[in-house]
């Protein structure tokens, strides 16, 4: 009769068995979790990369900034204000807002691509605050918009426009660009998050990124235009924000414009950074 082989138990582990397995795979301090603010500025230096490995990216930064200057001046100048000359000092603020407008419409497609290619699933497993990768690539799409407004104010130097404020009035109306196109790029993450692929992101952004650039104190004064489109004009908050850029460089600004930019801002950022993130964190 043939016996059957019995099998021995392993014995079980004790807290000194423990206490050396974990010596084994962790021999240092685990190091400690990184804050939120750390966090974001990585994700921000993330998309400062992403230009460094595919540096087209800054053709609609650099080179179609210049295109605009160039085009309205020349094509447009002499009708519209007699010569290029006067109409450069009068359409440079304008072309400045509208430049670093368009450039927030790269923002919900940028997100959208990270979306539908996985990588967001991917930084939500990871042990960090989950709106970094949001707020991070908002951060560090601001760095572009200080370059396409820089690029913007160059050559508008180079090709004669003088801003009566100097430097330091240039640089306030392109701080307070950057301010309004930060709280409006939160409008369009908000539509990278909705919407279903990167072109639709685009198209979309661009529908309704034209309609208000164009229909605004950018290329024209309010008051060559009929009534209804002079009403539309003069409540835009784009041309608020082109009034102001004006009046700054010109060392004359508003108050009252400056605070309305501001304001309008910080609502885009209040209504739109909330939805944002939960749309980020729900999904």
């Amino acid at each position: 009769m043939s016996q059957t082989p019995t099998t021995k138990r392993a014995p079980a582990a004790t807290d000194a068995d423990e206490t050396a397995v974990r010596k084994a795979i962790a021999s240092t301090t685990r190091p400690p979790r990184p804050n939120a603010l750390s966090t974001a500025l990585t994700f921000g230096w993330r998309g400062m990369l992403k230009i460094k490995h595919v540096p087209e990216q800054l053709l609609d930064v650099t080179i179609t900034p210049v295109m605009f200057v160039l085009m309205f001046t020349y094509l447009f100048g002499g009708a519209v204000a007699g010569s290029t000359g006067a109409y450069l000092d009068y359409i440079l603020p304008g072309i400045l807002v509208m430049s670093v407008l368009f450039v927030t419409v790269y923002s919900g497609v940028a997100l959208n691509t990270d979306l539908t290619k996985g990588v967001v699933d991917r930084f939500r497993s990871l042990p960090i605050w989950r709106s970094a990768p949001l707020v991070g690539s908002i951060l560090g799409d601001s760095v572009r918009y200080v370059l396409a407004g820089t690029v913007i104010i160059v050559v508008g130097v180079i090709l004669g426009y003088r801003p009566e404020a100097g430097v330091p009035g240039a640089v306030l109306a392109l701080g307070l660009v950057v301010v309004f196109a930060f709280g409006l790029s939160w409008v369009f993450t908000t539509l990278g998050l909705l919407l279903r692929s990167p072109n639709a992101v685009m198209n979309a952004g661009f529908m309704g990124i034209f309609p208000v650039t164009f229909l605004s104190n950018v290329f024209v004064e309010p008051n060559t235009l009929p009534p209804i489109l002079e009403g539309f004009v003069n409540v835009n908050p784009v041309s608020t924000l082109a009034t102001a850029s004006r009046g700054l460089m010109e060392g004359n600004a508003d108050a009252g414009d400056i605070v309305t930019v501001l304001a309008v801002a910080a609502a885009l950022t209040l209504v739109f950074a909330p939805l944002t993130t939960r749309l980020y964190q729900r999904g």
